[in-house]
Order: C-alpha cells, then sequence, then structure tokens
C-alpha cells in the first residue's frame, strides 16, 4: 500500500485533496497532512511518503527547501507540486530540485486525477483500475448496459452540461422527438433526462466546492446555473446540505 503526505496552510485545499479521489481505491493506505514546512519535513522522515503534495508555497517557506533538506535522508518520494499563477516561478525551482510535475490552482480534479495515475504507472510501476471510465457516474451501471442512443445521450451530457441544455436541444441533434428520446432514457434509466442534468451538474458543483476556492456564484455559473437561488434549492434538496455549509471547515 502506498503513502500519500499532503502538505499546504489552507485548511480547505487539505481538505479538498484528501476527498477528490478515492485514495484507497488507488491503493494508498495512509494518509497525512500538514501545514507548515517542518512539520512536514518531520513527518515526510517518519512516514517516508511514496507520494507528497506541496503547495509551493508555505507562508514565507519555499517547498523546494523541503525537498532538497529531504534528499538528505535519502527519501524515493514524488512530489506533485500546487501552484499559484503568481508563484509559478517557485514551482519550476520545485522541478530542477526534484519534483515530478505541477498542478495549477485552483485544482481541476479531473487534472490532479491523471497526473496521480501517471505517477502510480510511471514512478511506482503500478496499475489503475479505471473502472470509472465505463462507469456513469449518477447511474452506477456500465456504459454497455445501455442502448447506443441513451449513451450518446449520457456523453453529450457530460460534454455539455456546463451550456443551456435541456431534452429538446439534446433531441435537435439526434434529429428526433423529444417526447420519444424521454421516454427511451426513462425507461432505460429509471429517471427523467432533467433529474439526470440536474443531478450531474450538482456532482460536478460540489466537487467544484471541495477543490477550488472559487466563489460559490461563480461556480454555480460554471456548471449551468444563471440562478443561484436556483442553484442553492438544487444543491440542498440534493445532499441535504448547502453549498456554503459544504464549504465551511469541518
Amino acid at each position: 500500500m502506498y503513502k500519500l503526505l499532503v502538505v499546504d496552510d489552507e485548511p480547505s485545499i487539505l481538505d479538498g485533496i484528501k476527498r477528490t479521489l478515492p485514495w484507497k481505491d488507488y491503493g494508498f493506505g495512509e494518509v497525512q497532512t500538514a501545514t507548515k514546512m517542518r512539520e512536514a519535513i518531520s513527518k515526510a522522515v517518519e512516514m517516508n511518503p511514496d507520494l507528497a503534495v506541496f503547495d509551493v508555497c508555505l507562508g514565507s517557506d519555499r517547498s523546494y527547501n523541503a525537498i532538497n533538506e529531504l534528499a538528505k535522508y535519502g527519501l524515493k518520494t514524488v512530489y506533485l507540486m500546487l501552484s499559484g499563477h503568481e508563484s509559478f516561478e517557485f514551482a519550476r525551482e520545485a522541478i530542477r530540485c526534484g519534483a515530478k510535475d505541477y498542478i495549477l490552482k485552483p485544482v481541476d480534479s479531473e487534472s490532479f486525477k491523471k497526473r496521480v495515475e501517471k505517477i502510480i504507472v510511471e514512478d511506482f510501476h503500478g496499475s489503475v483500475i479505471k473502472k470509472e471510465e465505463c462507469q456513469d457516474p449518477i447511474l452506477g451501471h456500465d456504459w454497455n448496459e445501455f442502448s447506443t442512443l441513451t449513451q450518446r445521450i449520457l456523453k453529450i451530457t457530460m460534454a455539455e452540461y456546463r451550456e443551456n441544455l435541456n431534452l429538446k436541444i439534446v433531441s435537435d441533434k439526434f434529429k428526433m422527438n423529444s417526447v420519444y428520446i424521454g421516454q427511451i432514457f426513462l425507461k432505460e434509466t429509471g429517471i427523467k433526462y432533467s433529474e439526470y442534468l440536474m443531478r450531474y451538474r450538482m456532482l460536478k458543483a460540489r466537487e467544484k466546492i471541495i477543490c477550488t476556492e472559487d466563489k460559490i456564484a461563480a461556480i454555480a455559473n460554471e456548471v449551468g446555473y444563471s440562478n443561484l437561488n436556483y442553484f442553492y434549492l438544487h444543491f440542498k434538496a440534493r445532499f441535504n446540505m448547502s453549498p456554503t455549509d459544504l464549504r465551511a471547515p469541518k
């Protein structure tokens, strides 16, 4: 089992990184966090992590100094840096000191997932079972359980959920009757298309609230909601908490 160390001076980022991936499914049996440089170095020496995710700037400290210091202890840790645009030069310095890669903040969950998977394969010589790529995240069923038509509807939704989207717009893409498509979708999936679209948008909104510092209003707009009150209503109904409650420190 792998070990993970996450280092950031923002608790919300720490929490987001811990929750953005199913770490156990990726083979990580131990996950620890630190908010200060000396604490991070101490924990790294103690646990010898396989992967360490560092914010490149921790107050006045720079993570590349930690990489240099930890190298003296012979750790084989792979380092992944988190960097804002304003600290990009520090990220480049971390790469020169031995960091594997960097990710710009706000952290995009899909980009982060791909970086971690690449490290598991290239550096740990492990394998990644990408079950989620053949399984619908809302319905929980493999793609091949649905007809070609329904699969195309699902894929269009995932690609265009940010846009002004509804069943009529989707059906026009196929030059088919929206009532007919709606009936097929309901029969195969068990839910109406409008419900599926709402659930998928809420899923993406939840990911962004956890993994980024973007304002709630900006996230609502990004997942297809121009009306913030409507967004809050749907989010509370879906997750039994408001977007603000989800982001509140635990």
